[in-house]
């Protein structure tokens, strides 16, 4: 009879008083990450740095390098091995002339292969010219167990990539305003097509409100691929999984997951701050020029510690030291203290500028 009215009691102590925070979600896929894009910070994984076949995923690699050429209002015409590429097409036909941005647009909304190969084409001076480019941009962003052998994605191999590197590469590409631009698109329209692409991409078109954007892949031997990105409360999330039979709600019930556990918490704020020399009671002032953010938990905010470095000629330079912030053992961030604050920073780049200007234009001496 105690037993069961303790049982009863702690019942209903967790209906009023539920407890925070829920057991990370189940997810079909056999490879999977949810990261926080500013940071990095991985929030869950399973399995995340097995190597595995990536399929069209892929096409973020040759997306971001597309639009970071410089190339993308030129115009490029597509060749026979590239209208001949198997799988998904936006249809080109030999010898039609389209701009590269059309087939970015192409690649990542209608997951096109022959935009692929013509876009590799163009800015590689050939696929192996652009695979080249795409290795060494991997290598380039850490992406430390990933290679590529094509633009497209299609089973090869030594193509292959983790749910990590995946994520790595699109937390990157996510800075790039064009890019995420592009990515975010949920209908576009060539003047070289009478009709517009839909985006393939369900989160964003139909399934999820927070959806930012994403990419999708398959093939056979592959399985369902997909990267997707949301933004909610102030905060945005990555996930990436691979070979999972259900890919939508996985990234879902991760997102939810997510932003329901974790927030963008403010660990140290912008503005003017007192700090000491290790040993001495001489107060320095110093200025932070930004808000350092870090997403956590509802407990892990009192668990983090600081250290601060100070500069022994502190007033010598604008910068006087840093503090380094950690959680758990590790490093999470770090911040630049300033000898002056943001405006006064700013004053004195303009400052530098104009005295330039007159010593070069002879205006100094008239001034």
């Amino acid at each position: 009879m105690r037993i069961f009215l303790c049982s009863i009691l702690i019942l209903l102590f967790t209906l009023i008083h539920p407890i925070s925070g829920q057991a990370a979600p189940k997810v079909s896929a056999n490879n999977a990450i949810l990261i926080e894009q500013s940071t990095g910070r991985v929030l869950f994984e399973k399995n995340a740095n097995e190597e595995q076949l990536v399929a069209s995923i892929t096409k973020l690699m040759t997306a971001i390098i597309a639009v970071e050429s410089g190339k993308m209002h030129e115009e490029t015409i597509a060749s026979r091995k590239a209208i001949n590429t198997e799988g998904s097409a936006i249809y080109l036909e030999q010898g039609e002339k389209m701009s590269i941005e059309d087939l970015v647009y192409g690649l990542i909304l209608r997951s096109g292969n022959d935009a692929a190969v013509t876009i590799s084409e163009h800015i590689g001076g050939s696929m192996d010219g652009f695979v080249y480019l795409m290795n060494e941009k991997a290598r380039w962003l850490g992406m430390t167990n990933s290679s590529f052998e094509n633009p497209h994605g299609l089973d090869s191999d030594n193509h292959y990539s983790t749910a990590y590197d995946m994520a790595i590469l699109m937390k990157y590409a996510m800075d790039n305003d064009q890019f995420r631009e592009i990515i975010g698109t949920k209908t576009y329209k060539s003047d070289k097509r009478t009709y517009p692409w839909q985006n393939k991409n369900k989160l964003l078109t139909q399934l999820y409100e927070n959806s930012t954007g994403g990419k999708t892949g398959y093939t056979k031997t592959a399985g369902r691929t997909l990267v997707s990105s949301a933004h909610k409360n102030g905060m945005d999330l990555i996930v990436v999984t691979i070979n999972a039979p259900d890919d939508w709600q996985d990234h879902i019930n991760l997102f939810e997951w997510g932003f329901e556990n974790y927030d963008m918490k403010s660990i140290a704020k912008e503005g003017r701050e007192k700090y000491h020399h290790k040993g001495s009671d001489n107060e320095i002032i110093g200025y932070l020029h930004q808000d350092v953010l870090f997403p956590l938990t509802e407990g892990e905010m009192e668990d983090i510690n600081k250290q601060t470095y100070l500069r022994n000629d502190n007033h010598a330079e604008d910068v006087i030291g840093k503090t380094m912030f950690h959680l758990g053992g590790e490093q999470i961030a770090e911040t630049t203290i300033f000898n002056n604050p943001w405006d006064m920073q700013e004053k004195g780049f303009f400052s530098n500028v104009i005295s330039t200007y007159k010593k070069i234009s002879g205006l100094d001496e008239i001034w």
